[in-house]
């Protein structure tokens, strides 16, 4: 009967202390989460050529490459990627820039136009995705200068 006992008691024993060490050690061993970061993203555009025609003629290329900032939690969401429809209202806003004339240079207000493509990309996308446009690089090659 001591046998018994002492083997029932032993048993008890290892099973309350597994327990204890694995509902202790489910706290220790837990993935902690991090928060989700959700600030700005920053997105690097490729570079565009726009062609600048002027009295009936090629004039040149306007090259840029630009950058966008956006909100990061919006942006992953979204069916469409943005960076599409920032490229193409860039390519619509100088192309069809009658100021942008290259022939007699003057100080060009770049800050119009970028604030005209966010607005004009949110109003596309229907929603404060865009928050900031930065250029990041800004030529003309005049035509003279293309090689084919």
């Amino acid at each position: 009967m001591r046998v018994i006992v002492t083997g029932v008691w032993i048993c008890v024993i290892t099973l309350l202390s597994c327990y204890g060490v694995v509902t202790w050690g489910a706290g220790l061993f837990a993935r902690k989460e991090e928060p989700y970061f959700e600030g700005l993203q920053y997105q690097k555009l490729r570079a565009i050529n726009v062609p600048i025609i002027a009295e009936g003629a090629l004039q040149g290329y306007v090259v840029t490459t630009m950058v966008f900032t956006a909100d990061a939690k919006l942006l992953h969401t979204l069916a469409v990627p943005p960076s599409s429809f920032v490229i193409d209202e860039a390519f619509r806003q100088i192309y069809g820039d009658a100021s942008l004339d290259f022939r007699r240079v003057a100080k060009y207000n770049i800050n119009k136009r970028l604030t005209e493509i966010r607005n004009k990309v949110n109003e596309r996308l229907g929603a404060e995705v865009v928050k900031d446009v930065l250029v990041e690089d800004f030529n003309f090659v005049p035509r003279k200068d293309v090689r084919s």
